[in-house]
C-alpha cells in the first residue's frame, strides 16, 4: 500500500478549510496538524475535519515534528516567505497559496531555500487544473487552432466589502497589487496557453472612483501587454474594482482558429460553420469562491508526484516563479511608466 503523506496546514482561515477537505479527499495524503496564531482545539479540529488533527500555536514545534511530511501555507501573503523558508529548512515538502509573496526579494529568497533543501513545491495557481483550462490546453495541444500569435486572459472580480478578503486585501503589504492579489491567476493562465517565455511587458494601472474602493492602498485595476520571445503578443487585465458578475475572460487566436471562453472555431475540422462558434463542454471559472477551485485534482497530482520523486506538474515552484517574475516586471512598468524587459528582474 502506498504511503499516506502527513500534512500540516499553516494558517486557519477561509482557504485553509477548502485545502483541508481537498487534501483529505486525495488517496495518499491526510491533514494531521494545523498551526494558527489563534488558539485551536485539537478535538474540535478533528471532529470538524475528520481524522486526528493536532492544533499548534508554536510553528517551530510543528515543523520539528518528524511525522509531518509536507506543509500547506494558507496564511497572509506577507507571512508566506518566512514560513516557506522555515518549512524548507525543516525538510518539508510545501504547498503554498498564491501569491508566493508580496515582495520580489522574498520570492527570490524562497527559491534559494527550495533549491537548497530539495523540497518539492506545489503553488496554488489551481486554474491550470480547472476544467476550463484543461480543455483549452487540449484544443491547443491537438493543433486545432494552430500556432498562437495573440492571446488575452483577463480577471474581473470586484473585491469590495461584500467579500471576505476585503478586510485585509486593501493593505499594500497584504494585497500588493491588482495582479498579485488576484489577477495573477489570469496572467498565469495566459502564460500557460501561449507556451513561450515573456520578453517584455508594458503595464498601466488605474482605480475606480467608487467610494468602496477608496481604502485600497494600491491601484485596483491594471492591464498588461506582453511580448513573447517567439513573436506572439498578449494582454492580461487584472480588475478587482469592477461592479459586475465574476468573469474569467479568455480569447486565444491562432493560425488555424480561435478559442473564446467555452467556444472555438477551427479550420482543422471539416464542415464547421465559419460564421458561428462551436461549443466546448467545460466547467467555467465563474466564481472566486475557494470551494469552487479544483484543489483536489491539483493536490492529488502533487502527492502522486512526491511518490514518484518528480516535480509537481503544471504548478511547480519554477512555473510560479516565472509568473511572478512577469508580475514584478508589470508592476515595475506601471510604477515607472515605461516598458520593462523581463531580464531587468533579477533572479538572485
Amino acid at each position: 500500500m502506498n504511503k499516506k503523506y502527513n500534512v500540516a496546514v499553516i494558517g486557519y482561515g477561509w482557504a485553509a478549510t477548502a485545502h483541508i477537505a481537498a487534501i483529505n479527499a486525495t488517496s495518499n495524503a491526510q491533514v494531521k496538524a494545523v498551526w494558527s496564531s489563534r488558539p485551536l482545539d485539537s478535538d474540535e479540529l478533528s471532529t470538524r475535519h475528520g481524522g486526528s488533527i493536532t492544533g499548534y500555536s508554536d510553528l517551530a514545534e510543528m515543523l520539528a515534528n518528524p511525522d509531518i511530511d509536507a506543509v500547506d501555507i494558507t496564511s497572509y501573503p506577507n507571512q508566506h516567505a518566512a514560513q516557506f523558508i522555515a518549512a524548507a529548512k525543516a525538510g518539508k515538502h510545501i504547498i503554498v497559496e498564491k501569491p508566493l509573496a508580496i515582495e520580489w526579494s522574498d520570492i527570490v529568497a524562497m527559491k534559494q531555500a527550495a533549491d537548497a533543501s530539495g523540497a518539492k513545491v506545489c503553488v496554488c495557481f489551481e486554474c491550470r487544473w480547472s476544467s476550463q483550462f484543461q480543455a483549452t490546453m487540449a484544443v491547443i495541444d491537438q493543433g486545432l487552432v494552430g500556432s498562437l500569435h495573440y492571446g488575452e486572459v483577463d480577471y474581473y472580480h470586484g473585491i469590495g466589502p461584500w467579500y471576505g478578503q476585503y478586510r485585509w486585501n486593501t493593505k499594500r503589504e497584504l494585497g500588493g497589487s491588482a495582479l498579485l492579489t488576484a489577477g495573477c491567476h489570469a496572467l498565469d493562465a495566459l502564460l500557460l496557453c501561449m507556451g513561450s517565455e515573456v520578453e517584455e511587458v508594458t503595464s498601466y494601472a488605474s482605480q475606480s472612483a467608487n467610494p468602496v474602493f477608496t481604502p485600497y492602498e494600491y491601484k485596483t485595476c491594471a492591464t498588461t501587454i506582453l511580448r513573447f520571445k517567439n513573436g506572439a503578443v498578449g494582454k492580461s487585465a487584472a480588475v478587482v474594482d469592477c461592479l459586475q458578475p465574476y468573469y474569467f475572460h479568455c480569447h486565444l487566436v491562432g493560425s488555424e482558429g480561435s478559442i473564446l471562453d467555452n467556444k472555438f472555431h477551427s479550420q482543422k475540422i471539416a464542415g464547421l460553420n465559419k460564421h458561428a462558434w462551436s461549443s466546448l463542454s467545460m466547467k467555467m471559472l465563474d466564481s472566486g469562491d475557494v470551494s469552487d477551485h479544483p484543489y483536489q485534482y491539483q493536490f492529488q497530482a502533487f502527492f502522486d508526484a512526491l511518490e514518484q520523486g518528480k516535480d509537481m506538474p503544471l504548478t511547480s515552484f519554477a512555473n510560479a516563479f516565472a509568473t511572478h517574475r512577469c508580475i514584478a516586471a508589470a508592476d515595475k512598468s506601471a510604477a515607472e511608466g515605461r516598458p520593462v524587459k523581463i531580464s531587468e528582474i533579477a533572479t538572485s
